[in-house]
């Protein structure tokens, strides 16, 4: 499955992808048919590839609710590049699902980051289970916290981790 914005292309995460990403960089990339750089997966979200892999193996057929994989064309003559990457903690839970995202530190502060969430959202409202979609960072974090307001979304107050904050995006409000 694929989500394809002005600059990027993000394409959903499988069990074969997620696995090679923690294996087989090579192949990973193969299967992406992209350019991965040496200083992929982002830091933040390393020690937590092999439960996005039990996820996807757990749930299949809930592809698109996981994991995707931010994509752009860079060199006009080559294969896009992995910038980064962002998704969802699972299926919608009464109506909420939790996103996520990063973007490997040389492709910061080129619009990446707001274009991917913006596409992951509007992934996310085109499904009929979902009316709100929450994310969490901390205040230490002012870049992610400038992506969440570009984006629409709200404080609505503190996150379950010290230090942080849940925003909300509502669709019309």
């Amino acid at each position: 499955m694929q989500i394809l914005t002005q600059r990027m292309k993000l394409v959903s995460a499988n069990v074969p992808l997620a696995r090679a990403e923690i294996n087989e960089p090579q192949e990973f990339s193969h299967l992406l048919e992209a350019t991965v750089p040496e200083n992929w997966p982002p830091e933040s979200v390393v020690d937590a590839l092999p439960l996005f892999l039990s996820w996807l193996e757990a749930a299949p057929d809930q592809i698109g609710w996981f994991g995707w994989y931010g994509l752009a064309s860079l060199d006009i003559a080559g294969p896009p590049t992995l910038i980064g990457g962002g998704g969802f903690l699972g299926p919608p839970s009464d109506g909420v699902a939790q996103i996520g995202y990063s973007v490997l530190p040389q492709f910061q502060s080129q619009g990446y980051a707001t274009e991917m969430v913006t596409g992951l959202i509007e992934w996310a409202l085109a499904q009929a289970e979902v009316s709100v979609i929450q994310a969490e960072t901390e205040w230490a974090n002012p870049s992610s916290v400038r992506v969440l307001e570009k984006c629409g979304f709200v404080s609505v107050g503190p996150s379950d981790q010290p230090g942080g904050s849940r925003f909300e995006f509502r669709p019309h409000s």
